[in-house]
């Protein structure tokens, strides 16, 4: 049922009459001709309305101002096509209005900004913004303040900036500093400031709600603050896969109209110690030995990724593991139902009724505890054990510019689970396969080396006896292993249980061995290591054998997830009415 009428004139849009209609929910203009006939109608939703300003005015690529007594301008959100991308690109649209008098006017303007405030409850007014000036090319400064702070100042949103000058200096902020006041958190910068402010901000609730993370069975709370992505880095998967495109402008116009989209994050834990969180990717074998081999060359800048990954290819390695998982209920989706997280998934939205079933309202979601991890007596942890050319788990479909559909194309932003991909070994032309349909839509699992389970849990070991030799290897390959005892993990069906194991003399290797390069090329290497390492959303864990629990929905981000690009209503060339 349509919102009771609020305000109905004439308005005039350049020598063009329009009739102007504002309801509850939509602000609508229609052309009407001089015979009083009514032609195109163009809808924008309230809540997706930027602004209101009085006078003629321009953001974008300057702001310009020309005060008129009886001109109004809206700004709104307007869709366009990405071209190559599945998303859809967000713009700045407006349009002048003139009005037959300036009472009319201040009319328009009073009840158009009292109509987003009742219609827009979670836009975000303050906000805390950290830049990383050295991430991607090094723009992330440049890119804020000359496309994304005009925007917030338009929509009345005040930010206090921090531009960071080492690592970890945001999430060290975010743990120890007086946060009150602030709606989100934005990170204009790539992958690696986005980890920095999901640390901080799910280790600050932890600490407040007096939560311990290394304990791997706990109940973790969610945090009440959003991020916020402004892409502006070598990497920017979580911003791709949650959005559909890399553009800073359409990422800050989903900030402020406070969009909310719910995530799952990971927690990996060794040796009952919490070492990372993880959104995209944790990935053990191929994904590992490429990130470790492209740490040697980050003076070739993105390019190192397609030279390592073509070393590590040839390489031909595979690693033997076992693993286990905690399957997620069948019933309720598939890695293999060729489904696509979009912008209101019915399978999240289902998911959030399950993991909040005490919440009364959105709001409380926030406060509410859920259970899923509680303990494993929800199912029975399955065991596999082999030789595998990559272990990965994802909790996204972790799509990106080279990979539209990603890792695992029906895997969901937060319905409690992650994807599993086993990858037997096999022979170099199959794995090659299997790389490449990535690129393409063909279905990568589909392959009869290739495994995919939707889990709630995942735990990696070695098999009985390779424990120490991992342990030395990794630790020349991190160069920070303790060198007096080192922790190993061995798992049962029933649990983990941890062994202190001390490293004998007769089991300490030389310094040759420490700083020889266990990365060379399987066309002239003699030995190939025994283990990888794990790559942890982009980050090198030097640990073998983890534990990783899936925590349903633990952050929220300002976007609403991939729209369907079918679905774009207002972004032909004929509604720019931009006058």
């Amino acid at each position: 049922m349509e919102p009771e009428l609020r305000l109905e004139s004439s308005l005039w849009v350049g020598n063009k009459r329009y009739r102007a209609v504002l309801t509850g929910w939509h602000f609508n203009w229609t052309e009407v001709d001089k015979k009083n006939r009514e032609k195109k109608t163009i809808s924008v939703p309230v809540a997706e309305v930027v602004g209101v300003e009085e006078g003629r005015i321009d953001v974008l690529p300057r702001k310009s101002v020309e005060d008129t007594d009886k001109d109004f301008t809206v700004f709104y959100v307007k869709r366009c096509s990405s071209g190559s991308s599945y998303g859809l690109l967000w713009r700045l649209g407006q349009t002048q209005f003139s009005c037959p008098s300036r009472v009319l006017r201040d009319q328009w303007t009073k009840h158009l900004r009292t109509a987003l405030k009742t219609h827009s409850p979670l836009r975000p007014h303050r906000l805390l913004v950290f830049i990383n000036p050295f991430g991607g090319k090094k723009k992330g400064r440049q890119t804020y303040h000359s496309l994304v702070a005009p925007l917030f100042e338009l929509a009345g949103i005040s930010s206090h900036v921090i531009v960071t000058e080492r690592a970890n200096q945001a999430r060290d902020h975010l743990l120890k500093k007086d946060l009150t006041g602030f709606d989100g958190v934005v990170c204009v910068g790539g992958d690696g400031m986005f980890s920095e402010i999901l640390h901080g901000l799910i280790g600050r609730t932890q600490q407040e709600a007096g939560l311990c993370e290394n304990d791997p069975a706990v109940t973790l709370q969610p945090c009440p603050l959003h991020i916020g992505i402004i892409p502006a880095g070598s990497t920017d998967c979580v911003c791709y896969a949650t959005v559909g495109v890399i553009d800073p402008v359409t990422s800050a116009l989903h900030i402020i109209i406070g969009d909310s989209q719910p995530l799952d994050v990971g927690s990996v834990h060794q040796a009952s110690a919490l070492v990372h969180y993880s959104v995209s990717l944790l990935g053990y074998g191929f994904y590992g030995d490429v990130l470790a081999e492209s740490e040697k060359h980050r003076w070739m800048g993105p390019l190192r990724y397609d030279y390592s990954g073509t070393k590590v290819y040839l390489s031909n390695r595979s690693y033997a593991g076992i693993v286990q998982y905690l399957p997620a209920d069948p019933v309720l989706s598939s890695p293999r139902d060729r489904t696509r997280c979009l912008s209101g998934c019915s399978v999240c939205s289902r998911s959030t009724e399950r993991l909040f079933h005490h919440s009364s309202d959105s709001a409380s979601l926030h406060s509410s505890h859920y259970s899923q991890f509680s303990n494993d007596s929800e199912g029975e942890w399955v065991t596999v054990e082999g030789r595998f050319k990559c272990v990965s788990l994802t909790c996204m479909s972790s799509s990106c510019p080279k990979s539209p559909l990603g890792l695992s194309p029906s895997a969901h932003l937060a319905d409690g689970t992650g994807d599993l991909i086993l990858v037997w070994d096999t022979h170099p032309l199959g794995f090659l396969k299997f790389l490449y349909r990535h690129t393409s839509t063909q279905d990568q699992f589909d392959l009869p080396f290739v495994e995919v389970h939707r889990v709630k849990a995942v735990r990696f070991s070695l098999p009985s006896g390779k424990e120490v030799e991992a342990y030395e290897e990794t630790g020349a390959m991190s160069g920070g292993i303790d060198e007096e005892r080192i922790y190993v993990e061995t798992v049962s069906r029933n649990g983990s249980q941890q062994q202190l194991t001390e490293r004998g003399t007769e089991g300490e290797v030389t310094n040759e061995q420490k700083t020889a390069d266990l990365f060379l090329c399987g066309l002239c290497c003699s030995k190939a290591p025994a283990v990888s390492v794990w790559n942890c959303d982009g980050e090198i864990l030097p640990f073998t054998e983890i534990l990783c629990r899936i925590h349903g929905q633990l952050v929220r981000l300002y976007a609403r997830g991939i729209e369907d690009g079918a679905v774009v209503d207002n972004c032909s060339e004929e509604n720019d009415l931009n006058v």
